[in-house]
């Protein structure tokens, strides 16, 4: 096995190749999870929800199978061939999502989202860890610079072509499908095209180390747990941390685009053109400019770099969420919104890197999982949700969902900075202790 004397190997276009396949696999699952957010009016009309309902559907339903499926797919990560987990993730979760096109009512398009989640949990754990193996800890973070553009790239396009797919569906007929079934159909059908991309041109690497000597064999449960209670200050500030930032991350596609139709009167089409390229390319530069700071705050001596960043996005997300609430005007929501997509996405390269850095070889698939579980459950989960409790049972009135969105992100961010410094201090000493 090779350890970190080795680690500036020579990396070959084709490892590049894998990091543009993975993130077209990133992509198409944002784009799978996150078309129903420009779905909510449409949805709400023909189910009779209101938002806490819906917001179980954008949140609840999808995470509880992806909380549940993460360690699974995690140890799947560790233990097995990460390629063809990915595989039979993408194939699930788009026939899936395609379900949720044929769903007739609330509850089977509950379980659609379920299915969605569940095969999704997939993609974090064996993507990252692929990435790792492949390439040395100098270009780990472009590589998941590359990578986790998915998100961004995704959530961009679920807007942007899925108002694009509602507007031509809504001059056109498909037989008995209304234009928001339409919508979930052409979204999976991409789903067949990345399959046939992992099977054909992604091979499984040979796993190594990053810090230290690790064994080449797999490691038991019991061992992992030891690692993860030796190293707690790290994992529980890290994985506590991000969700603070990831809270925002999903609570602002999940609810802007209501802010802006409810207060603002603006089209659900123009919304997702508009608010859509924002993300695209305002969560995409953040993703990849994050790698620049580090190695810019390294270059001045600070090994902590990889960390530094997310404490400084969370302190502008923070400022960001909060002048939503004051936001006078469309222009200047969705400036808001365009903006804060670059700072929560800053920093999601490096602190991915960080993890796999610290985390052995034979436990990072296991460690991405348990990230992926606590965002999730913290993030994904709760966002959605607690945006819509806060407007139907605290203010009472729907026209308010852009004050509710701005608390929400707002306080998150604070505590994930807080959080997130304290993880830096311990990431920082285990680096000197290695």
């Amino acid at each position: 096995m090779r350890g970190p004397s080795q680690a500036d190997e020579t990396v070959g276009w084709g490892a590049w190749g894998v990091v543009v396949i993975l993130t077209m696999a990133y992509t198409l699952s944002f784009i799978d999870r996150q078309v129903l957010n420009l779905l909510v009016e449409p949805l709400k009309a023909e189910f009779d929800l209101s938002d806490t309902r819906l917001s179980l559907l954008q949140g609840l339903a999808f995470t509880v199978a992806y909380v549940a499926f993460s360690p699974i797919m995690g140890r799947l990560a560790d233990t097995s061939n990460r390629r063809n987990v990915l595989i039979g993730g993408v194939v699930i979760w788009s026939l899936a999502t395609a379900l949720c096109g044929l769903a007739r009512n609330y509850t089977q398009l509950f379980l659609a989202r379920c299915g969605v989640g569940a095969a999704e949990a997939s993609l974090t754990p064996a993507a990252w860890s692929i990435i790792a193996d492949r390439f040395p800890a100098r270009l780990m973070p472009r590589a998941m610079s590359i990578l986790l553009m998915g998100p961004y790239l995704g959530g961009g396009m679920a807007m942007i072509f899925g108002g694009l797919l509602l507007k031509y569906a809504e001059t056109h007929q498909f037989g008995s499908l209304d234009p928001w079934q339409f919508v979930f159909i052409a979204v999976a059908v991409p789903g067949a095209l990345v399959a046939a991309l992992l099977l054909f041109f992604v091979r499984e690497p040979l796993r190594k180390a990053t810090l230290g000597n690790e064994p080449d064999e797999t490691m038991p449960i019991a061992e992992v747990g030891r690692r993860f209670r030796h190293d707690w200050r790290f994992y529980f500030n890290f994985y506590a941390g991000m969700s603070g930032l990831v809270i925002t991350l999903y609570a602002f596609p999940a609810w802007l685009p209501a802010v802006l139709m409810r207060q603002f009167g603006a089209d659900a089409s123009a919304i997702g053109l508009q608010y859509g390229a924002f993300v695209l390319i305002g969560g995409s530069a953040g993703v990849l400019c994050g790698p620049l700071l580090v190695g810019w705050l390294e270059r001045r001596g600070r090994r902590d770099g990889l960390m530094m960043v997310p404490v400084f996005a969370a302190a502008m997300v923070a400022a960001l969420a909060a002048a939503l609430a004051f936001a006078p005007s469309y222009e200047v929501a969705l400036g808001i919104g365009g903006v804060i997509s670059f700072f929560y996405s800053l920093p999601m390269a490096g602190a991915s890197s960080a993890l796999q850095i610290v985390s052995p070889s034979r436990m990072r698939g296991m460690a991405s999982a348990i990230y992926v579980f606590v965002v999730s459950v913290i993030g994904l989960g709760a966002a959605p949700t607690l945006v819509a409790l806060i407007t139907d049972h605290v203010f009472r009135d729907e026209n308010m969902v852009g004050t509710s969105l701005a608390l929400t992100s707002a306080i998150s961010a604070l505590v994930g900075l807080v959080l997130l410094n304290q993880a830096r201090k311990a990431y920082l000493a285990r680096l000197e202790a290695a």
